[in-house]
């Protein structure tokens, strides 16, 4: 069968699989890039003739399907720390006592301990351990332990191990020993966007610069905004988004934006028609994230062709190439700022090369391609298992940045 959207076509000397995505609020897509990973990827399976359940939690929609794939509600206990533990608890028993799946796609580290279920009932795994859950700033010391735990536990019972950078298949080389799957994300390519929503903003076309990020130290916002201020930058610099757990760090940032009228604070943005305005019409997209791999937010602005200031980490690097400004603190922020609004030319070119970039390199149906063959692999019996099971982390800490890694302790 051949999809007109995606041009994918199924294989038909090869059976069809029965895949399970377990671990994510699910679909539709509402949240980050898990969701919009098991989405995009769970429909392509669908029209390659593969039969996707995915696991869902706090949908308004209660439909069994969507795009094609069965969808399974499920509850999860209200409760911050134990929301997706539940969740994904539940998930794995229905996927234990139903039919078995071939394969099973889970996500986030964190549902680790939740594999060897799934395994003792012949359900062939991979984990996608995603960026590294321990460095973000609003898990206290537990939830950080916590993380580290579930990160070599993963390591030790997984099948497969997803990594969607460079880096952090380095990283997981490094201090496990262990190969992973690269599977990256793809970018959505956008070639135009209404401009009413930003007008009614007070916005106009290429006339702002834009911030989308949670209020954490490890995603610079901060940083970019003491810059901003301290530039000689005319058009405004837009910031959406908002800290749903750091009072004091979003403090902090309306603080060092003080009274100056360039700068606007959005909150957060849950209209996906609007956000996607505000990424194709800004003039730069400002990236200040350093601890995730592929990030879905940059991958969209560089979709809509926009030029991006990215915070100078391996990850960041390996998504833009050199198509981009990069910088490491307040002091580059200012200096970009004052530069880059002069030379409308360069930025313009910046920002065609990065929607080149993500449209040749991040491709939704090459993402598609290669979680399929990993299911075939898997519902044949490969496993990294016999060689992780005993892995152990090795005494440093990983160095993300140009650095090599450095020891601790």
């Amino acid at each position: 069968m051949e999809s007109e959207k995606t041009g994918l076509r199924a294989d038909s000397r090869d059976r069809t699989l029965t895949v399970a995505m377990i671990g994510t609020r699910g679909v539709p897509a509402a949240y980050g890039g898990f969701e919009t990973a098991v989405e995009e990827v769970g429909r392509r399976l669908v029209e390659r003739g593969h039969r996707v359940t995915v696991y869902t939690r706090g949908s308004e929609s209660r439909d069994p399907e969507y795009l094609g794939m069965r969808v399974v509600h499920l509850p999860a206990l209200p409760q911050k720390q134990l929301e997706t533990l539940s969740h994904t608890g539940f998930s794995a028993l229905h996927a234990m006592v139903n039919r078995r799946p071939d394969a099973a796609f889970v996500f986030n580290a964190a549902n680790a301990p939740f594999l060897p279920l799934l395994r003792a009932r012949g359900i062939p795994t991979a984990l996608h351990m995603d960026g590294l859950e321990w460095r973000r700033s609003k898990w206290g010391a537990r939830g950080k332990a916590y993380y580290r735990w579930a990160e070599q536990f993963g390591v030790r019972t997984a099948d497969a191990l997803i990594a969607d950078a460079p880096g952090i298949s380095d990283y997981y080389a490094d201090q496990f020993g262990v190969p992973t799957e690269l599977i990256r994300y793809g970018a959505p390519i956008l070639d135009s966007a209404p401009a009413d929503g930003i007008r009614e903003l007070g916005l106009e076309p290429g006339g702002y610069h834009l911030v989308v990020a949670r209020f954490e130290p490890e995603n610079h916002v901060l940083e970019i905004v003491e810059g901003y201020r301290r530039s000689d930058a005319r058009r405004p610099l837009v910031v959406v988004g908002s800290a749903p757990y750091s009072a004091a760090y979003t403090q902090s940032i309306r603080d060092a934006a003080g009274t100056d009228p360039r700068i606007r604070f959005l909150g957060g943005v849950y209209d996906q028609e609007l956000l996607d305005a505000l990424y194709f019409h800004a003039m730069t997209y400002v990236h200040g994230h350093s601890v995730g791999g592929t990030n879905p937010s940059l991958l969209r602005a560089m979709g809509a062709g926009t030029a991006v200031v990215a915070y100078d980490v391996s990850f960041n690097r390996e998504v833009l190439a050199e198509d981009a400004w990069f910088f490491e603190d307040e002091h580059d922020i200012a200096m970009h700022f004052t530069a880059l609004e002069s030379d409308a030319s360069a930025v313009a070119g910046l920002g065609d090369r990065a929607r080149v970039r993500a449209r040749d390199e991040f491709r939704w149906d090459d993402v598609a391609a290669a979680y399929e063959s990993l299911a075939r692999r898997l519902a044949k019996g490969a496993s990294v298992h016999p060689e992780a099971r005993r892995a152990t982390r090795r005494a440093e800490e990983w160095d993300f940045g140009v650095r090599e890694p450095v020891t601790v302790g």
